[in-house]
């Protein structure tokens, strides 16, 4: 061994010696002599002590197991033999106490061997490799690691298997049923035995490894009298129980007859229950109490299962023995379900599901399962109940458990809803009626736990339901609410209630947000009771919404508000100056020198802009009010900005800098939100409101030439004029030279990528209109984008190559905006060498760039120029351009190496290159196939009979060509 690439193993060696050892270690994996080399190491006890070298040895064997030994000669299958024979001596014996981690590497190893050797190679080996065990607990311990290696290797059902590895394992277990799991399930009995008092930790492994075995060995060699006497002996010994319990839940689930699964699960339940197992006293500690949790779901979900497989049968005595057995373990699912440990309750969670599903096959139910049935519901409802230590404000990892547990009891709660919706209905209602208009003296978990399940309800709630009652129909068929007081729903009557108790005024942030999400989860009730509209208003407009102390009851209400303005505007138009007031101090800019906390963080304030913006245009107030709102709702934007500007440019920490950039950005966001509230029939124009907008567009234009923090400021413009191309008309098309000659002064990738999209909008919404502006920026545009790609980066540069690869879609993204909106009279009246220069561009993309969806969107570029300057009234000049360029492409694209006719992308762009070559066939017709036999093709060195066989099916239907285009390729490059 090199002891010098060895010292490289300690974590704290230098950097330098670690590679050396790297190094070494490819060295060895790769030499037919390495893999010898560290077993010779390994066990002749050089390296005592030292576990780096030791596990360095190991991974050296490992990869030699996994790639070579597959292929061993005899010599090498008796050195692993003898190797492996050596190792379990060594942990045996009572001087080698290596650690946990090196122990499993060598079960792993042996495991390795076991699975390519066994049975044919290896018929001996667990009579070999229980030959070596001691009567020692070192020895017993990596015997049992050794075998839970080998459940990882042939059984584990978690891990994905290769269709020869899951035939390997299939005659593996075969062999072991025959030969061997009789004598190891003897050494277990041995082992639980014998070490039950001295070494519990083996004990507990030696009930892990049953566990994983008795999924596929014969039942019988578990589950008879000695074993089951041991396990539930184990059940009241504290160090073992747990591991026990573990075990006696994996033989439960193991797979097997159902009248034989019934009997089974009964007598481990009556023995256990004899014992009072399954009834532990209050103090009992949480951990055992969630296996023994886990325990009981295995018995409630397997008597499920087994009741199921009995149904399709015609056996109706053993159908109802099961039947009867499960209801007798409902009291146990409640017992674990009701625990005040979570972890126990969620235990359980799958038996009370499956058991709902159960009910739901039963008609009708029983008073027995009806009683049930209200009790599963009586303890979800408890449960559901926040504890007193949870923290609302500081939410951690134990809160977001409970969240998820709490996610568990509303789907059974849901479940239990479409078994019978009355129940709940009346349940929530009564939970209601008793707690709302006494939220003064009832405690605030109560409080919020009843405003929940009113939420709950509307996810809960099937959507038919047979039941003739009329509240429960109303309820359950999206008939909640109706404006006929007489007939109105029992969740209209609660709904009701949740308004007029003033719960709202409780203030404890748990109840506020949930009142305000049900308040928005039942828009529709306000209206056909739009009279509580103002309630509501008030209550998200003051100390309970927008001004609460907490801020993420602030930030909710902001979104919330958001969605309750849009499901009721219909009916708050003679409340909109009135909101509008009263959260004039919440649009105020967030900027670094306000000198105060603002309320509102600017997120929260985005959507406040829209809501505004949203309220001011649907209002039913004349254009002349709504443009002075809409100036007013702006003004504070307005007001802040230029002296933001100045500022920024003038400030010299880069802190502060930062922040007035970002300040500048949300201006242009807040503004760009307002402008979301128009629509086709509110647009911008009817409400006279343009004058506004483009004030504010003028005011932030002046921010394109700030040259500190340029992407950021650049971005927030952008995105602001995104937004007035929707609204406006060719009102906005004089501000964008401003913009592009910003642009074109400093060119960055990004930037130029990021613009583009704007451009294509422009083009898609005004077409020919846009086309003299675009005639003459054309050019200047392509100049420097071609400018920023052609610019030499640093090879290891990848940002800048990634950038410069969008920049490239962008720009044919951008051609094939033009070509497609039909705008081509901007390429048309370009100056001909310049249009050249352009043209050679997609020749380009289509052939020299290894990037798919640059080739594609070119072929369709050039296929589109086809179709409109192809014919013999075309361009000038465009048809000699059609044979000397873009035919030759068509053909030259798909040979190049990095043309993977076998990747979809690429599929894609060859589908548009046949599209081309069809396009100009249509154009030209004979002439083209003229020119294909004469000129080009015998350039190309094909035979006459392939020239010929090209150009017919050229002229045959797309489809065709297109498969025979593909086909074609693939032989020439094979």
């Amino acid at each position: 061994m090199d002891e010098e690439a060895l010292r490289g193993l300690n974590p704290v060696s230098d950097p330098q010696l670690q590679r050396r050892a790297l190094q070494y270690f490819e060295q060895l994996k790769s030499l037919d002599s390495g893999w010898k080399l560290c077993a010779e190491a390994f066990v002749n006890g050089s390296y005592h002590g030292n576990d780096h070298v030791k596990f360095f040895c190991l991974q050296v064997i490992e990869n030699y197991l996994k790639t070579g030994y597959s292929q061993a000669n005899l010599d090498d299958h008796q050195n692993i033999k003898s190797f492996i024979a050596r190792c379990l001596q060594l942990q045996g014996s009572e001087g080698t106490q290596d650690r946990s981690f090196i122990r499993n590497k060598i079960g792993q190893i042996i495991s390795l061997a076991f699975v390519q050797d066994y049975p044919h190679r290896w018929p001996s080996f667990f009579t070999d490799l229980l030959q070596t065990v001691s009567p020692n607990h070192h020895s017993i311990d990596i015997y049992l690691r050794v075998l839970l290696a080998i459940d990882s290797d042939v059984v584990d059902r978690e891990i994905v298997h290769t269709a020869e590895e899951f035939q390997r394992n299939t005659l593996i277990k075969d062999a072991m049923r025959e030969q061997a799991n009789g004598q190891l399930a003897g050494t277990w009995y041995e082992i639980l035995t014998t070490y039950e008092t001295s070494n519990p930790e083996v004990v507990c492994m030696c009930l892990d490894v049953i566990g994983k075995f008795i999924s596929w060995i014969d039942i019988n060699l578990i589950a008879n009298d000695k074993f089951v006497t041991v396990l539930l002996n184990f059940m009241t010994l504290t160090l073992i129980r747990e591991s026990a319990c573990d075990c006696i839940t994996d033989i439960l689930n193991k797979g097997m007859d159902p009248i034989v699964k019934t009997k089974l699960v009964e007598s481990f339940t009556n023995v256990l229950e004899e014992r009072g197992i399954l009834n532990p006293v209050e103090d009992e500690e949480g951990d055992f109490l969630a296996k023994l949790s886990k325990l009981v779901n295995a018995i409630g979900v397997n008597l499920i299962l087994a009741w199921q497989k009995l149904l399709k049968t015609e056996d109706k005595e053993n159908t109802e023995a099961t039947l009867q057995a499960l209801e007798s373990k409902v009291p146990l699912m409640f017992r674990f379900l009701s625990d005040e440990d979570d972890d126990v309750s969620g235990a359980v969670a799958q038996f009370s599901q499956e058991y709902i599903a159960l009910l739901k096959q039963m008609k009708p139910l029983s008073q027995k399962q009806r009683e049930n049935m209200e009790g599963l519901l009586y303890i979800v409802i408890k449960k559901m109940t926040y504890d007193e230590s949870y923290d609302f404000e500081h939410e951690g990892e134990e809160e977001a458990m409970f969240q998820e547990y709490r996610k568990q009891l509303k789907t059974i709660f849901n479940n239990l809803a479409a078994l019978d919706a009355q129940l709940i209905i009346v349940t929530v209602h009564n939970i209601l009626t008793q707690t709302l208009p006494n939220w003064e003296r009832v405690d605030q978990l109560e409080t919020e736990l009843a405003i929940s399940l009113l939420y709950q309800l509307g996810e809960a709630l099937p959507e038919k339901e047979n039941d003739n009652r009329n509240f429960i129909l109303q309820a359950t068929q999206g008939q909640h609410f109706s404006g006929d007081l007489t007939k109105a729903s029992v969740l209209q009557e609660m709904m009701r209630l949740l308004i007029t108790s003033r719960v709202s005024c409780q203030g404890h942030m748990s109840v506020m947000l949930q009142f305000f999400e049900t308040v928005v989860r039942y828009d529709k009730f306000f209206s056909v009771e739009p009279q509580h509209i103002p309630d509501v208003l008030m209550a998200f407009t003051d100390e309970r919404g927008f001004r609460h102390r907490s801020a993420q009851v602030r930030s909710r209400a902001s979104y919330l508000f958001s969605r309750f303005v849009k499901g009721v505007r219909s009916h708050i138009h003679n409340y909109v100056e009135e909101i509008l007031q009263r959260i004039q101090d919440l649009l105020v800019l967030n900027t670094p020198d306000n000198g105060y906390q603002h309320l509102l963080s600017s997120d929260d304030q985005l959507f406040l802009y829209e809501t505004a913006g949203s309220l001011i245009v649907c209002s039913n107030l004349p254009s002349e009010k709504k443009q002075t709102l809409m100036k007013n709702l702006l003004s504070p934007i307005a007001t802040k900005f230029e002296s933001l500007l100045t500022k920024l440019v003038a400030e010299t920490n880069q802190e502060k800098q930062l922040a007035y950039a970002q300040s500048i950005n949300t201006a242009t966001a807040l503004a760009s939100r307002v402008s979301k509230g128009f629509s086709s029939q509110q647009t911008m124009q009817v409400c006279g409101c343009v004058d506004t907008f483009t004030d504010l567009l003028r005011l932030f234009l002046q921010a394109v030439n700030v040259p500190i923090h340029r992407q950021l400021i650049h971005t927030g413009v952008r995105q602001y004029l995104h937004r007035m191309v929707v609204c406006m008309e060719k009102e906005i098309l004089p501000f964008v030279p401003v913009v592009l000659e910003n642009l074109l002064k400093q060119p960055d990738a990004r930037e130029l990528h990021d613009f583009l999209p704007l451009m294509n909008q422009m083009i898609m919404k005004f077409k020919n209109a846009i086309s003299p502006f675009l005639q003459e920026v054309f050019m200047p545009l392509v100049s420097t984008i071609y400018q920023v790609l052609t610019t030499p980066t640093d090879e290891l540069d990848q940002v800048t190559a990634n950038d410069k690869k969008m920049l490239q879609r962008s720009y044919y993204l951008f051609i094939c905006t033009i070509v497609a909106n039909d705008v081509l009279d901007v390429l048309k009246n370009q100056d001909m060498q310049n249009l050249n220069q352009v043209l050679i561009t997609f020749i380009q993309g289509a052939v020299d760039i290894p990037d798919p969806q640059s080739q594609k969107m070119c072929f369709n570029i050039l296929r589109k120029l086809v179709d409109s300057w192809g014919g013999n009234d075309g361009m000038a000049g465009f048809v000699d351009f059609m044979y000397k360029s873009i035919i030759p492409a068509c053909l030259m694209a798909p040979m190049k190496p990095s043309f993977d006719l076998n990747d979809g992308q690429t599929s894609l762009a060859l589908g548009e290159c046949s599209n081309c070559l069809r396009e100009i066939y249509g154009k030209r017709g004979d002439e083209m196939i003229q020119y294909l036999q004469s000129e080009y093709l015998p350039t190309l060195q094909l035979s006459q009979q392939q020239t010929e066989e090209f150009c017919q099916v050229l002229k045959a239907d797309s489809k065709m060509f297109r498969t025979y285009f593909k086909n074609f390729f693939m032989k020439a490059k094979s």
